[in-house]
């Protein structure tokens, strides 16, 4: 059995497990052996890879020859960075970076700053991200209009009931409240009901170690659907409920 560490995005998303799981490996002899998952890092950048100690790689890669990536420290200071010192630490960085690909050059020596690593693997996440939320605002605009017609629709059947209710006494204000309140519980029951979903959909998300729960957007994404449903709901019955409600009674 040997141990491994791997970032938590490839171990529990890619490969679908969790520390404490085994996964079964070929070496280059053809040989079966199990990985032992120890330890999950967060947002690093060992994205799409598993580490395991020197010794057990050569054990079971003996014909690969050298390394083919470092991680280089460049010390940094350990104090707070003040006048100048953080644009001195950075000049130092580029000052190694130069220094190592000069001298390394025939070697086919690339340097990528970590943090840009870590750019260009989130870049990828927040692509995805940027058209869920595209879609996510064109699907509200969609279902706030929709609602807003089966009100409507709702509303226009029922003409001759609400007629009947202005007949003995309701004024259109009233019927308008009635109708309102009606569908508005309606929507904040819709609303009650999705969120619960959506909680239990993302719990192991939000289980997951160093999660980043964006609650502002959560809260304001829920804010504009119930203010949207709102405002489709009262037009809706503002339309249906206007004009000569008796006539419709006539109708009837």
């Amino acid at each position: 059995m040997v141990p491994a560490v791997g970032d938590y995005a490839t171990i529990y998303w890619a490969l679908g497990k969790s520390v404490g799981d085994e996964l079964d490996y070929i070496d280059e002899k053809g040989r079966r052996f199990r990985l032992l998952l120890v330890g999950m890092l967060k947002n690093s950048i060992l994205q799409g890879s598993l580490i395991i100690s020197e010794d057990e790689f050569i054990k079971r890669f003996p014909s690969e020859d050298g390394y083919r990536m470092f991680l280089i420290d460049v010390a940094r200071p350990s104090w707070p960075c003040f006048h100048g010192l953080e644009a001195r630490a950075t000049t130092r960085i580029e000052a190694v970076a130069g220094e190592l690909s000069a001298r390394l050059r025939d070697f086919g020596l690339a340097l990528t700053p970590a943090t840009q690593r870590l750019a260009e693997f989130n870049a990828v996440e927040n692509t995805y991200l940027s058209i869920f939320q595209l879609l996510g605002g064109l699907g509200l605009l969609l279902a706030s209009v929709g609602l807003g017609l089966v009100v409507l629709r709702n509303v226009l059947e029922r003409r001759g009931e609400l007629a009947m209710l202005q007949a003995v006494g309701f004024d259109k204000a009233e019927l308008k409240r009635m109708v309102f309140y009606e569908h508005g519980g309606l929507l904040i029951g819709g609303l009650a009901c999705g969120i619960i979903a959506a909680m239990v959909a993302v719990s192991p998300a939000l289980k997951s170690p160093g999660a980043h729960i964006p609650y502002f957007s959560l809260v304001l994404t829920i804010a504009a659907i119930a203010i949207s449903g709102i405002v489709w709901i009262w037009i809706a019955t503002a339309f249906a409920l206007s004009g000569k409600m008796l006539d419709a009674l006539r109708n009837e």
